[in-house]
């Protein structure tokens, strides 16, 4: 007979890629490739007080110029980023938790829900004595924000006096309005119905 702990999960994920592929791809058909497995799902909220938001939020944020905080590691903010989106990793965000203002909440992502970055960084911050209510995280990240066929741009990296990186995506805040239009589920460079 068999035990209670031996019933198969009902929420068991798929296996990961071997290597993992921790960024969507867009393939030649147009689809998005993802790896289902990889990382560690994270949680919704990651404090109180901290906003978890998602893509209408953020490009309202990005057409209105508010800071935007990629935690990412560097290998993974050189394929792209979100635009006008600066680039701190993780690693460096508590010595550099001076640069976030708490009167204008920084919006932080990383690869997406499974990914860990961002709740690192929220946690080493808030540890540094930033307030919850300096940051709102948008969970989706790359991830999302990818398969929902949004743009991503270049990050032009320049060191910054420590040494960490530290970077400005190349792009205004007006570059990104001209390229999908909130509520167009056509998406960028789709044809119109």
């Amino acid at each position: 007979m068999s035990k209670p702990t031996d019933k198969p999960r009902p929420f068991e994920r798929a296996p990961h890629l071997e290597p993992p592929l921790r960024l969507p791809r867009l393939a030649a058909s147009g689809l998005v490739e993802v790896d289902p497995g990889w990382g560690v799902i994270q949680q919704f909220v990651l404090a109180s007080g901290l906003e978890t938001i998602g893509e209408l939020e953020v490009i309202a944020a990005i057409e209105a110029g508010e800071p935007l905080v990629d935690t990412r590691l560097a290998e993974y903010v050189a394929a792209g980023t979100l635009p006008t989106a600066r680039a701190i990793g993780w690693e460096d965000a508590a010595a550099l938790s001076g640069e976030f203002d708490p009167a204008r909440p920084t919006i932080v992502f990383c690869n997406g829900p499974q990914c860990q970055a961002t709740p690192r960084a929220v946690e080493a911050l808030l540890g540094a004595g930033l307030v919850a209510t300096a940051l709102r995280y948008y969970r989706g990240g790359i991830h999302d924000w990818v398969t929902l066929g949004l743009p991503l741009a270049p990050l032009e990296i320049a060191p910054s006096q420590s040494g960490t990186i530290s970077a400005d995506c190349g792009r205004s805040p007006n570059a990104f309005s001209s390229s999908v239009a909130v509520g167009d589920d056509r998406g960028p460079d789709r044809p119109a119905r």
